[in-house]
């Protein structure tokens, strides 16, 4: 691209921050305005129709700047219509069918002018699938569209990406078309982001979401001539979080008897925010994870075909944990949304979470992906057919004694939440055990021919790394993810740092019952002063107790041990009743239950 071609992004970021107050003067003037409600994220009426400015000047830019396809041509009418279906629900609220109708009808015409995902040998599935991807991405970015900047700013990060693609395929215009669509959505984001004075309302997410779905139809330049791979993730990839969240909403609603239409604050958005990030914070993170999911698709336009499954396999099991994680969430206080799900939505929330058949599919996963791994780091990427299925021709065996060994090895008897260093020292014996078993089985069975043992070796260490990865992944989340308050939690100083302390630190942080925030610790060991516990750090002591509970607001001295002597208690009780500070004390001791009362309390 030379420079001039970046006029038309410009001139399409000039309309939208002309257009945008235009709107949102007129949007008040007209009533068009969302006001706030129980299922709703907003806490104030905030102006709609912000669509019709995004609209307006990917529109006029498009037509005056760049050179037009029919294919593109059909993309800009279809879309047109896609927002005046839109425009009439932000204005007289259509129902959910005819907006349906709205949307299969813009799809439709996608369809005749040949734009449609080659996904199959055949032609009728690819219509077909083609159908539910356009319906699919046009209502998910629409739900989406749950908290400020968020859809926006995501929808912005697709274009781009997909630009960036057209554009590694030699498609130029295509590629400049989505760039204008990214400028447009740049502009409104600068009155969408939070604190947000006006939305784009259904006008807005439907005309964007439709002209996303449908620009990954293109053909591109040569024909529909690119290796299957690419051509299945790259859409996939680009708008994978629109994907991602109404597959959470999808299935959480469905679990919990809700419909799926209905509105609510569980969408991945809110999860985060419940989980202490804010509003602003959880966004951020969204466009973090969209980037990342974009850069995957773009180098997936580029590398072999087994490395970029290797790729995208590793990155689709990270989010599925990360998915796993965030849905366990509580999004609704007591009494509030909706009813608790039944028995065999419980069932299968909790099967995906803890049961260990989901850890038996998720290690078959990932026997497969470090096996592959290690291969394409052994011999590169392999372009002949016929030698990547000799190679993984024995997954299934190495499947079945890998398995084997973990089971044996005791891999399946510890919880993801407490893992250790003992748990690790299990995981490395049954990823050895397994792969001993593995190189013996290859030698009696196939005398170890056309196989390398740096293959044996690498699939060890990286199953080791993958398999202690995946249980660490939901202390790690919680680790760098903040924990929701508990209302009325009380900020708290622990004082000893020491193995009682880090014990009631970590009693703190999982037991929310306590009402405990923990701020740090104190200590008089002036060697401790400085260093940091589980990412809280160690104050001194010795008379500057007073001025460490100003410092951190502390609201509350937790006396960690049974050691600190005597008079140094009686300081600790002067100085927390100068600072109208509280203090408590850990005691544990044990009962001993002999004779009548062991049976009565058995």
């Amino acid at each position: 691209m030379n420079p001039m071609e970046f006029l038309p992004l410009l001139l399409s970021l000039g309309l939208s921050l002309a257009l945008t107050p235009l709107v949102r003067a007129l949007a008040r003037r007209w009533g068009a305005v969302a006001m706030p409600r129980g299922d709703r994220w907003h806490k104030k009426p905030t102006a709609l129709l912000g669509g019709i400015a995004i609209f307006a000047a990917v529109l006029v830019t498009s037509l005056a700047t760049v050179s037009h396809t029919y294919q593109t041509l059909t993309l800009l009418g279809a879309s047109a219509f896609l927002f005046l279906v839109g425009l009439v629900d932000d204005l007289r609220a259509l129902k959910p069918y005819q907006k349906l109708i709205g949307q299969v009808m813009g799809a439709v015409a996608l369809l005749a002018a040949g734009m449609y995902l080659p996904w199959t040998p055949w032609l009728l599935v690819n219509w077909a699938i083609t159908l539910l991807w356009v319906v699919g991405i046009t209502n998910a970015l629409n739900l989406l569209d749950n908290m400020d900047g968020l859809a926006g700013g995501i929808a912005a990060i697709a274009a781009a990406f997909l630009g960036v693609n057209r554009l590694m395929s030699g498609q130029v215009d295509e590629a400049i078309l989505l760039g204008v669509l990214a400028a447009a959505l740049l502009g409104f984001l600068v009155f969408n982001s939070n604190p947000a004075s006006i939305f784009m309302g259904d006008c807005g997410s439907m005309f964007i979401g439709f002209f996303l779905a449908g620009a990954a139809l293109l053909e591109p330049v040569g024909g529909r001539s690119r290796s299957f791979l690419p051509v299945l993730a790259v859409p996939l990839l680009v708008l994978f979080i629109p994907i991602f969240d109404v597959c959470l909403v999808t299935v959480m609603r469905k679990l919990a008897g809700r419909a799926v239409s209905q509105g609510g604050r569980d969408h991945t958005s809110h999860r985060l925010v419940a989980l202490g990030l804010s509003e602003r914070r959880a966004v951020w993170l969204l466009y973090v994870l969209a980037m990342l999911s974009g850069g995957v698709a773009v180098v997936t336009h580029e590398i072999a075909a087994d490395v970029s499954l290797l790729l995208i396999g590793g990155f689709t099991i990270a989010l599925t944990l990360l998915g796993i994680y965030i849905a366990r969430v509580k999004v609704y206080a007591a009494g509030e949304g909706p009813a608790a799900p039944g028995a065999l939505a419980s069932f299968l929330v909790d099967l995906s979470y803890k049961r260990r058949i989901f850890e038996v599919f998720l290690d078959v996963l990932l026997i497969c992906l470090a096996y592959a791994a290690a291969n394409v780091l052994v011999y590169g990427p392999v372009g002949d057919d016929g030698v990547w299925a000799l190679l993984t021709s024995p997954l299934p065996l190495l499947v079945f004694l890998k398995l084997g060994a973990f089971l044996a090895a005791g891999v399946y008897r510890g919880l993801w939440r407490y893992i250790g260093a003992n748990d690790l020292l299990v995981y490395a014996k049954g990823v050895v055990l397994g792969s001993v078993l593995s190189v013996l089985a290859f030698v009696v069975i196939y005398r170890f021919e056309g196989f390398s043992r740096t293959v044996f070796f690498l699939d060890g260490v990286i199953l080791l790394v993958l398999l202690a990865s995946s249980r660490i992944a939901f202390r790690l989340l919680r680790s760098l993810l903040p924990r929701p308050p508990t209302a009325g939690a009380r900020r708290t100083l622990i004082y000893g740092a020491g193995d009682a302390g880090e014990l009631l630190l970590r009693e703190m942080q999982n037991n929310p019952d306590l009402g405990c925030v923990p701020v740090g610790f104190a200590d008089d060991d002036p060697l401790k002063k400085g260093k940091v516990i589980h990412g809280l750090r160690v104050f001194g002591g010795n008379g500057s107790l007073e001025d460490i509970c100003r410092a951190n607001g502390v609201e509350e001295v937790y006396i960690s041990s049974e050691r600190v002597p005597p008079e140094r208690v009686r300081e600790i009780q002067q100085n927390c009743k100068e600072t109208g500070v509280g203090l408590k004390r850990l005691r544990m001791s044990f009962e001993t239950l002999e004779g009548k009362e062991a049976v009565a309390a058995g």
